[in-house]
C-alpha cells in the first residue's frame, strides 16, 4: 500500500500520510514518498497550493519506534559501537532534506494537523508554510528529553529563542490553542471545522498566479535562510545522531528493547527514569 497518497483537486494538490494503523509513524519509505509527491505537485503547472494531512487518528506520531528503538540490535538509526557519526549524519541529513522538500516547494504547503504531530512528525509539520491545527491536537518534540534533537531546527525560526528553549528544554507537548497563542502555527480551530478552515485558506491561495506565490515564498524563505538555517540544521542533525549514541541514548534503546518502546517513552516523558544512571529515579542503589 502506498504510504503517502497524492491527489489533484482542481488547483489544489492533496498529499496524505498513509500509515493510519501506526498513526503515520515514519519508516524508511515515508520521507522518500513524501518528497516524490511534493515534486509531482511542483511539476504540474495546474497546481497552485498543496494541502498536507494524515489518514487515521493522527497527522504523524514521529519515527516508528517499533523499528528504530524496540527491535533488538542495530538499525539505520542506531549503530553498533563504536559508531560512525558521518554514517549517521548521511542517513539523517537525507531524511531532513526530504522533509525540507516542503520548505523548498515552489507551491505553498498548508499542513492540516489533527491528533498528534510529535517528534519527527513535528519536523514534517514545521517544514510546511502554514499550519492549521485542531484545538485538541498536540505538537511537541519529546525526544529532546533523551534520544533526539529536531534535525530541521524549525522551532527556533518559528518561535524565537525564548519560546524555542521552553519547548526544547522540557520536551512538552502543547495543544493547538497554545500553539496558536505563541505563534507556532497559523490557526487552531475545533476538529469538526478544520477541513472547512483549510479549504478556505487553500482556495484563497489557489486564486493567485503560481509565479506570484512562488516569488513571495522564495522571498520570505530567503530571509530565514540568511539567518543560518542550513548551518543550524547541520549542527542539529549531528547532535541528533549523538543523542542516539550517547550513553543515555543507548540506555534508552536498551530499555525499549527490554520493556517496550511505549514504556520507555512513558518513563522518558514523565521524567521517572535516570538515563545516565540507567535506573528509575529514586530507585534504591
Amino acid at each position: 500500500m502506498t504510504k503517502v497518497l497524492y491527489e489533484k483537486d482542481g488547483r489544489i494538490a492533496r498529499i496524505t500520510l498513509n500509515r493510519p494503523e501506526v498513526m503515520n509513524a515514519i519508516d524508511m519509505d515515508i520521507p522518500q514518498e513524501l518528497a516524490a509527491c511534493v515534486a509531482r505537485a511542483n511539476s504540474d503547472d495546474g497546481v497552485h497550493v498543496i494541502v498536507l494531512g494524515g489518514n487515521g487518528p493522527a497527522f504523524c506520531a514521529g519515527y516508528d519506534l517499533t523499528a528504530y528503538a524496540e527491535t533488538e540490535g542495530s538499525n539505520p538509526g542506531v549503530q553498533e559501537m563504536p559508531w560512525d557519526p558521518m554514517k549517521d549524519y548521511a542517513f539523517m541529513k537525507q531524511n531532513t532534506d526530504l522533509f525540507m522538500s516542503l520548505w523548498r516547494s515552489y507551491r505553498p504547503v498548508i499542513a492540516k494537523v489533527h491528533g498528534h504531530a510529535v517528534a519527527g512528525g513535528s519536523d514534517i509539520a514545521l517544514c510546511s508554510d502554514m499550519i492549521v491545527m485542531a484545538e485538541d491536537a498536540h505538537i511537541g518534540y519529546m525526544p529532546v528529553r533523551v534520544w533526539g534533537c529536531p534535525t530541521t531546527a524549525m522551532w527556533v525560526y518559528r518561535l524565537g529563542p525564548e519560546r524555542a528553549k521552553r519547548m526544547l528544554l522540557t520536551g512538552d507537548k502543547i495543544d493547538g490553542r497554545e500553539a496558536e497563542r505563541i505563534g507556532l502555527i497559523h490557526k487552531a480551530v475545533p476538529l469538526d471545522q478544520i477541513d472547512k478552515e483549510v479549504e478556505k485558506l487553500a482556495e484563497r491561495m489557489a486564486g493567485i498566479p503560481v509565479n506570484q506565490l512562488m516569488m513571495q515564498k522564495l522571498m520570505i524563505n530567503q530571509a530565514i535562510e540568511s539567518m543560518g538555517l542550513y548551518q543550524t540544521q547541520m549542527i542539529a542533525t549531528l547532535f541528533d545522531g549523538i543523542t542516539r549514541h550517547s550513553p543515555e541514548g543507548m540506555n534508552f534503546k536498551q530499555r525499549a528493547e527490554d520493556v517496550s518502546w511505549k514504556q520507555a517513552v512513558r518513563e522518558r516523558d514523565q521524567g521517572t527514569f535516570d538515563w545516565t544512571a540507567n535506573r528509575p529515579i529514586n530507585a534504591p542503589l
